[in-house]
């Protein structure tokens, strides 16, 4: 099984913004494997599904991108083999730019230190740059609405990378 968690805040006012790519990609995902992501459980929205044979859960964790690990580590421990695949925003990325990568640190990114926090560095990412506005507040950015016209096919490339990976 592959546990595919992605990264983002849960209220509508999040909708849109540069760091809720994670639910973006898992969302359009969703979509084109007919997968409903709408079981609550492990603190997070759920879906399941089977994709070229292999078993695969969408988490889209509703504790906010700080507390992200507490959702991980709870899909985790339910499901004690499956690989854990994150799919997050990255800023120190160019923007388009998509990245997977086995393991590592968590960098800057706070929802991925919660969840290296929970559960240590041994899972994957999928890293979406988002390039970064100098001239803002990072906060200020990464909660800033993106273009849909230019992030729609960003969002297509990260869900054929990721489709790729399972």
């Amino acid at each position: 099984m592959v546990i595919v968690v992605g990264l983002g805040n849960p209220e509508k006012s999040y909708e849109g913004t540069f760091h809720n790519i994670g639910f973006e990609v898992v969302d359009a995902f969703a979509k084109k494997h007919d997968i409903q992501i709408s079981k609550n459980k492990f603190k997070a929205l759920v879906g399941e599904g089977v994709i070229d044979g292999e078993k695969v859960m969408l988490v889209k964790p509703l504790t906010y991108m700080n507390l992200s690990g507490e959702s991980v580590v709870l899909a985790k421990e339910k499901n004690k083999d499956a690989r854990i695949l994150v799919v997050v925003d990255d800023i120190d990325l160019p923007r388009g730019e998509v990245r997977y990568r086995e393991r590592g640190s968590a960098g800057t990114h706070n929802g991925l230190r919660s969840i290296v926090a929970h559960i240590g560095q041994e899972f994957e990412r999928l890293k979406v740059g988002i390039g970064r506005d100098i001239s803002m507040d990072l906060a200020d950015f990464v909660l800033s609405k993106f273009d849909r016209q230019e992030f729609d096919p960003i969002i297509e490339k990260a869900v054929q990378k990721l489709e790729s990976l399972i």
